[in-house]
């Protein structure tokens, strides 16, 4: 089948939506966060994580199942539902991890998938092939070519009733991603994870993760539902939704515990380097750092709770417009997540197709923020206006004599704000009055825009001693003049 899946707001290529379940009465809101589920493993049961935290879908690894005969046995009899004691949707992986973990799996994809349905997966997962991302060329098209054919053959191997996943690979080439993309959305499958970043997130090359994902977002199409796989830490959960990933999951908060970590939006401590807890979600509300220290469950519960705390703060943020500002603060969180912003950043294009026209107030935080889609939008824009005559462009603090026939208000980064639209979103921006280099730059982009069509102008640019990089850039037919 194929699932309807319905975007009711978007920033930047975020999407909060609905995505159905065939058997469920709600569909899985997103973004979402499935928390990954190992039965061998009891820290955290399923029935304690749903009875916490209401999450909306799990995702457990089938292979596990079927490796133990003792689960592979309560699976078939009570399905995977009985099996974690849930009534909320499950997805199941195949066994890939295990398969880039170890280099093999003792099962078939058709095998697997078959289990899969048996035990009443709501979302089933066939064999894909993890391409590392440095992998050579020729073995990641060759790899990606399998796991399109397994794609295609998991569909004749489960219910009508169950959700496809059709996973994305191709490794680090841009090319082989958008291909796998397109591939994998003519299967028909329902939902795309993007597989094989793991390495990339591990190494934070948040850079490299964009432009596979932007990659394989091309192919997709604007309305494929995307899983990223693997995604497990909460401070880069803003810039996976911005990116236009709709789901992730998490075994970050089990394994950072067993291993006496100490999970935050910003960031990861270990426990032994804590005095203070800087949280106040219940568990750190109720306990000091020397308890936390020694209880992995109590743990494993903080990161949950920081985890899903970042998505509900994710939604909000696209709801209200704001998606960007929360960007900009993750970002600081570590130098190579900056670099991952500004990746994102440079793909204009692709950001400029997603995001809305209006949103809540824009703030100007940072040179980044000179950046943003909609300021690229408004140049855009500006090569389609067409003005004659003497035109002055200023800062309304500037005044100068009345020679001109038209004057301009200039408002970095944007540049030229039409007359009678300053109070339109985005040119309504909070602007602080100390402004950094970028925003100038962008400034003189929006001039170069409006004199692209307005051949028949001279324009004028006033400024208050605007850096040299911003009005180098400037055409040499635009006039200049410096005021005190």
């Amino acid at each position: 089948m194929t699932v309807g899946f319905e975007v009711r707001q978007s920033d930047g290529a975020a999407r909060l939506g609905d995505l159905p379940v065939p058997g469920f009465d709600q569909p899985i809101e997103t973004p979402a966060l499935l928390p990954v589920i190992n039965p061998n493993i009891t820290m955290l049961s399923a029935a304690d994580i749903v009875d916490e935290f209401d999450p909306e879908v799990l995702i457990t690894n089938a292979y596990v199942i079927y490796q133990s005969d003792e689960l592979k046995s309560k699976a078939l009899s009570e399905g995977v539902h009985g099996l974690l004691d849930v009534d909320l949707p499950v997805m199941t992986d195949s066994g890939s991890f295990q398969l880039a973990e170890y280099g093999s799996i003792s099962v078939g994809n058709d095998e697997i998938v078959t289990f899969q349905s048996a035990i009443g997966s709501n979302i089933v997962t066939p064999v894909d092939l993890p391409t590392p991302p440095d992998a050579p060329r020729s073995v990641a098209n060759e790899e990606l070519s399998t796991t399109i054919s397994r794609i295609e053959a998991a569909r004749e191997h489960i219910d009508t009733d169950r959700l496809l996943s059709g996973p994305v690979q191709g490794g680090g080439y841009h090319e082989l991603r958008h291909r796998a993309g397109m591939r994998a959305r003519q299967t028909g499958a329902d939902i795309y994870p993007i597989g094989a970043v793991v390495p990339l997130m591990e190494a934070y090359r948040f850079d490299t993760l964009v432009d596979v994902v932007v990659a394989a977002k091309r192919g997709l199409g604007p309305d494929a539902p995307v899983h990223l796989f693997g995604a497990g830490h909460p401070m880069m959960f803003a810039l996976a939704a911005a990116l236009g990933c709709d789901l992730f999951d998490s075994a970050a908060y089990a394994l950072y515990a067993r291993d006496g970590r100490y999970l935050t939006p910003t960031g990861t401590y270990r426990m032994d380097e804590i005095d203070f807890l800087p949280c106040a979600c219940p568990i750190c509300a109720q306990h000091d750092a020397v308890t936390l220290a020694g209880n992995e469950r109590l743990l494993a519960r903080h990161n949950l709770h920081v985890s899903f705390a970042e998505v509900r703060r994710i939604k909000q943020a696209i709801r209200q417009g704001s998606l960007f500002e929360l960007l900009d603060i993750r970002s600081r969180s570590h130098p190579d997540l900056l670099d991952g912003y500004r990746r994102l950043l440079q793909h204009d294009t692709f950001l400029e197709r997603h995001d809305r026209a209006i949103k809540s107030t824009f703030m100007y935080v940072s040179a980044e923020s000179a950046h943003r889609p909609e300021v690229n939008r408004h140049h855009w824009r500006l090569r389609d206006w067409t003005v004659e005559g003497d035109v002055l462009l200023a800062s309304s603090g500037i005044h100068l004599e009345d020679r001109y026939d038209v004057r301009w208000e200039i408002r970095p980064p944007f540049g030229p704000v039409p007359p009678g639209l300053d109070h339109t979103y985005p040119l309504s921006a909070e602007i602080p009055d100390r402004l950094d280099t970028a925003a100038y730059e962008q400034a003189v982009e929006g001039i170069r825009a409006l004199s692209h069509g307005s051949t028949d102008a001279h324009l004028t640019l006033a400024h208050g001693d605007w850096p040299a990089t911003a009005l180098d850039r400037l055409p040499d037919a635009i006039e200049t003049v410096r005021v005190e």
